[in-house]
């Protein structure tokens, strides 16, 4: 059954109510004719505004409880395997597509945070900080949007028009780059500004925040040129380099953060509170790579299961009545780590207020080691930019052993057949010891950047798409005739309130799809 924090949400602050009150609150593009103002225009706010439209704009796309427990906790992160469903009711797990879940992550960046966006760029000079921090957001939201379903309201959305056209992804892309090109020159220029004061959440506590924008844009655009190169590699190429030159994240002290409180702005940390509703549980994945390499992160990635006292994972897949056999069962299995949840007088107590991660420059650290492997200028050599990465995450996460973590990086230890009562082998068997075959290296650079990428599963989960690797394991059970056994989920379909209320825009979506409107067919970028 699915949990709702509604009386978490009675109080408000001043921003949040200025933002609600501006937009609003339109639910879906078939209302923009109906009412008799625009709901996705921002009218009467001058610039004094602008930094409680760009607080809310920030807040919004990083998902409420209830929207990530639907839009993100238990699709995307059980499809990019850091986690498995251990909620007996959910079947996405098992490839079944919601419907009803899946404005979770489309509202928020259409009626919630997109008009924020276009009233500050539209207001502010495209060469101040705070437009350039804008667009810098607008397409580290977006990005997660067209990930999620391929084509989608773009140019036009929060336009105010009545029926709202879907742009090919592949344009997105390219105007991604643009955005992201012209707000890094911008930040360079104004490298001393504050735009947004304390009103930045991200930043704003930073010495320098234009800076750390600046740096977040390029490792952003690095990170969506990795994305486009299997499709457009002279593209991709370019991008990568001139993001590296412009300067990417690489030191923890640049990691993105959106800090969630219970008190200042009245957000929760959408995973945690997933996972304190008891919906998720550690992948027989993890278990395997983790406990084959002996990993330091895994105590706190995990923790072990409150029967056994060991860190046990469960296979995707399962049908319901696997579910309550004991060593697939909640009891049985871990849950997220103290940093996100603890088990307290038999029951899980949610830590509200921890910050849900962004970006890190760990995972920078690989984007450049896969680019030196593609014979890209990343500043380093794919081996050495590798170890970093691996080096860096452990920093992140609080591993301070130092002998460990020299230890981890020459580890030749492979995963493990995990034990989980489906008999399944080791997920895959590549050592941390970086490998002299090229193929290893590729195949190591991926396993080590999932890892890093922890518990971001939304990136992921495009990355897994995107790459083919890591190799995960197939799912047990799919109850999708569209993805056979076998088969990797590959995107969402359209939402069925758009295929009612924008028909003939979602008609031609298709189209640009290349193949039939399932979770069968692959995006753009996606040549696997």
């Amino acid at each position: 059954m699915l949990k709702r924090l509604n009386s978490l949400y009675s109080a408000t602050t001043k921003l949040v109510v200025l933002a609600l009150v501006g937009i609003g609150l339109a639910n879906c593009t078939s209302q923009f004719e109906t009412l008799n103002t625009d709901p996705t225009k921002i009218s009467s706010v001058g610039s004094t505004e602008y930094p409680f439209l760009f607080a809310y704009a920030l807040m919004t796309p990083t998902l409420s409880p209830d929207n990530f427990e639907v839009g993100e906790g238990t699709i995307a992160s059980v499809y990019s395997q850091f986690f498995a469903q251990a909620a007996q009711s959910f079947p996405t797990d098992r490839y079944v597509v919601r419907q009803d879940w899946m404005p979770a992550c489309w509202n928020p960046a259409y009626t919630s945070a997109a008009p924020q966006l276009k009233t500050i760029m539209a207001g502010t000079s495209p060469q101040s900080a705070e437009n350039a921090v804008a667009n810098v957001w607008w397409v580290w939201m977006f990005h997660r949007v067209t990930d999620y379903f391929g084509p989608i309201p773009y140019f036009d959305a929060a336009s105010g028009k009545r029926y709202i056209a879907y742009t090919p992804q592949d344009s997105i892309y390219y105007d991604f780059f643009k955005k992201l090109d012209a707000a890094s020159t911008v930040l360079k220029a104004h490298a001393t500004d504050k735009p947004f004061g304390s009103y930045d959440l991200v930043y704003g506590k930073n010495a320098n925040p234009a800076t750390a924008w600046m740096k977040l844009a390029n490792t952003l655009r690095l990170r969506l040129a990795l994305r486009i190169s299997k499709v457009n590699p002279t593209l991709a190429k370019q991008q990568a380099e001139a993001a590296v030159t412009a300067g990417v994240f690489t030191d923890i002290a640049d990691d993105a953060y959106m800090p969630k409180s219970t008190t200042t702005y009245n957000e929760y940390n959408g995973l945690a509170v997933t996972a304190g509703w008891d919906d998720i549980r550690m992948s027989t994945t993890m278990e395997s790579i983790l406990k084959g390499y002996n990993d330091p992160r895994l105590p706190i990635y995990f923790q072990p299961s409150v029967t056994t006292g060991t860190y046990e994972g469960v296979r995707n897949g399962l049908f319901t009545s696997e579910k309550i056999i004991p060593i697939n069962s909640r009891p049985y299995t871990s849950n997220m780590g103290t940093r996100w949840v603890n088990w307290v007088n038999n029951d899980w107590k949610t830590t509200y207020n921890v910050s849900q991660d962004l970006m890190h420059a760990a995972e920078a650290y690989f984007l450049r080691a896969e680019g030196a492997l593609n014979g890209w200028s990343m500043g380093g050599t794919a081996e050495d930019l590798y170890k970093k990465g691996i080096v860096t995450s452990m920093a992140q996460w609080g591993v301070t052993d130092q002998a460990a973590i020299a230890a981890y990086v020459i580890n030749t230890s492979v995963p493990i057949a995990p034990q989980d009562g489906m008999n399944s082998p080791a997920v895959n068997d590549y050592p941390v010891k970086w490998s002299a075959s090229t193929d290893m290296q590729r195949k190591q650079i991926a396993q080590q950047k999932w890892l890093a990428l922890y518990p971001d599963g939304m990136e992921a989960w495009a990355d897994v798409r995107r790459s083919g690797l890591p190799k995960l394991y197939p799912i047990v059970h799919s109850e999708n005739t569209d993805l056979p056994s076998g088969t990797f989920i590959r995107r969402m379909p359209f939402l069925d309130s758009e295929k009612q209320t924008n028909a003939s825009e979602v008609a031609k979506a298709v189209k640009l799809l290349g193949g039939p409107d399932n979770a069968a067919t692959p995006l753009w970028w996606d040549k696997n």
